[in-house]
């Protein structure tokens, strides 16, 4: 008989990275023309908030239906091109070593690596592929004539995270019981619930109390790292790493290109 397929989710915001990566993009939405200055000190002041004591469900909630309301009408194409030209000046400084190192072990190990986060896939994406996971599990908006409506197609927060891992364990004949789930906040008990190995990382206070009652190991990750400085070019993450900056590199030269054309012909 042979082994079962195993996989190892891991939510993304003060479980990979150590801030909230919606939010860290403001300051490039800003720039690409999407906020305004009064979008950006909000969203910098719940980065703030965020880090200093997580969120919990109602503040979350308040958030989505925020960030929601902002996006209407934004260019999806516009958010991606902002985010692949931003990508690791943002995110690569505020990788959590520890997380990576442990990414690192469970390929070696065989087994698939899954983000799971309820910022949007327009943002999760480029972060997975920086990090050489397999897969992604992220909000997913409406868009309609290239431009976001306001509407949630699915918000993979609570309860969805689970419904969206057993629906992925099944497509790919993973074995949810002998997987692996990390996350730091109450609101991912679900996820931690549909597998047989949850940790809790760097959890809240009420999850810090769950993990005791119910045995689950605490893990503490409070290295960020330049994740480009961290790995070696050999290794899987970091033929990613490498990959995702050249695509950004290249991403950028050719919005300069458009930028220049445009000038030259108003």
């Amino acid at each position: 008989m042979s082994p079962s397929r195993t996989a190892a989710f891991f939510d993304l915001d003060k479980t990979i990275i150590a801030k909230s990566s919606t939010l860290a993009f403001g300051k490039p939405f800003y720039d690409g023309g999407l906020l305004n200055r009064r979008a950006v000190l909000r969203s910098a002041y719940a980065n703030f908030m965020f880090s200093l004591s997580g969120a919990d469900h109602d503040q979350l909630e308040k958030m989505r239906a925020y960030l929601t309301q902002m996006v209407t009408g934004w260019e999806v194409e516009v958010v991606r091109q902002s985010v692949a030209e931003t990508l690791h000046t943002i995110i690569d400084p505020i990788v959590f070593e520890e997380a990576v190192t442990l990414i690192e072990q469970h390929q070696a190990a065989g087994r698939d690596v899954i983000i799971v986060s309820a910022s949007g896939i327009e943002v999760v994406e480029p972060i997975g592929a920086m990090l050489g996971v397999d897969h992604v599990i992220a909000t997913t908006l409406v868009a309609e004539e290239g431009r976001y409506t306001g509407e949630v197609d699915f918000y993979a927060y609570g309860p969805n995270k689970a419904v969206a891992m057993r629906r992925l364990a099944q497509d790919r004949g993973y074995d949810l019981s002998e997987s692996f789930a990390y996350s730091d906040s109450e609101t991912d008990v679900p996820m931690l619930e549909a597998v047989g190995h949850p940790f809790a990382v760097n959890p809240d206070k009420s999850l810090r109390k769950l993990a005791g009652e119910n045995g689950w190991p605490i893990l503490v990750f409070a290295r960020p790292v330049a994740l480009r400085r961290r790995l070696g070019l050999d290794t899987k993450v970091g033929k990613a790493a490498a990959a995702a900056v050249v695509a950004g590199a290249v991403s950028a030269v050719a919005a300069s290109v458009v930028s220049r054309r445009k000038r030259g012909n108003d």
